[in-house]
């Protein structure tokens, strides 16, 4: 075998664990649990929901504005690898981002932010903003203040 197929190989190989090692992260956050005074909530115990007008995009609502009377709502999200949240505005809410895996971009005040593992970004109300996977996908956690009204 060639030197130059070697490292092919190499990366790919790199590649495949890259991969593995962000699934398995989003996976143990995704089996995670919300752990509350009154009581323990287990992730796994949650339905994911297909997001209402984005298709590849499907939520885990942890804490509802049901939950907190409106003030605020957490929110697991999932982007299938090459989909998007398109532009969109939350007119009353601030959101914040928390990348756990994947990667992608998030257009903030006509900004481009990369958006990896460990990014947290902050979307003020009534800014428009978007965001698009990668093409290993992109697994968030979004949080809003106040609540998101369906949640």
């Amino acid at each position: 075998m060639s030197q130059q197929n070697s490292e092919k190989t190499n990366q790919e190989k790199g590649n495949i664990m890259n991969q593995t090692a962000l699934r398995s992260l989003f996976e143990s956050f995704d089996s995670g649990s919300l752990k509350l005074p009154s009581g323990n909530t287990a992730f796994s115990d949650l339905p994911w929901s297909k997001h209402p007008a984005f298709e590849g995009v499907e939520l885990k609502h942890i804490v509802t504005a049901k939950d907190t009377q409106g003030q605020f709502s957490y929110h697991l999200v999932r982007i299938a690898p090459g989909k998007s949240i398109k532009t969109h505005i939350h007119e009353t809410q601030l959101e914040t981002h928390e990348v756990i895996a994947g990667s992608g971009v998030c257009i903030n005040e006509d900004t481009e932010i990369i958006y990896e593992p460990g990014t947290i970004s902050i979307l003020p109300a009534g800014i428009p903003h978007e965001v698009n996977a990668g093409k290993k996908g992109l697994y968030l956690f979004a949080k809003f203040i106040p609540a998101l009204e369906n949640s």
